[in-house]
């Protein structure tokens, strides 16, 4: 099964690609999407509409997998990200892509077996799982390569509800 993993954004999207099979995994791309800052807002949500797109398009995956929002302060940056977000989904529907969401809670317990770990403990435990070298870098890429592990450990019982 191939998932594409997405750390939403609107300044920088991460996303990992990853294929899992029985119970290992191969990672087959990872990185960001960027927009510049003082570009229209219109704009910034466009490249990252098209980059996407781009992105399902050569990666041919089964599913994506995005993190949930959560916000807790800043109201314009969670509107601004959730607007980001959108663009995103919606390019996996039209890709005929499944989307599948996923908590901070949920992608830090699949992948470290510890709901609360350390933003550097679920790094390091996505490079083992990965067979990676070294951490993925920059944090949006490797945040969004764990988002697609934590969809791996979890699609049997969750593939059912798109068939």
């Amino acid at each position: 099964m191939r998932i594409v993993g997405i750390d939403p954004g609107y300044a920088i999207v991460g996303y990992g690609v990853v294929e899992y099979s029985g119970h290992s995994f191969h990672m087959v791309e990872y990185g960001t999407v960027t927009t510049r800052a003082g570009e229209p807002f219109d704009k910034r949500l466009y490249t990252i509409d098209q980059s996407l797109a781009a992105l399902l398009d050569r990666s041919r995956p089964d599913s994506l997998a995005v993190e949930k929002l959560f916000f807790n302060t800043n109201q314009k940056t969670a509107i601004d990200v959730a607007q980001a977000r959108g663009v995103i989904v919606a390019a996996a529907v039209r890709a005929g892509v499944p989307v599948f969401e996923y908590t901070p809670l949920q992608i830090k317990t699949a992948v470290v077996g510890y709901g609360r770990a350390e933003k550097k403990q679920v790094q390091e435990m996505t490079r083992i799982i990965l067979g990676m070298s070294q951490i993925p870098r920059p944090d949006d890429a490797a945040d969004a390569l764990a988002i697609a592990i934590c969809h791996a450990h979890s699609a049997r019982s969750r593939l059912s509800e798109y068939k």
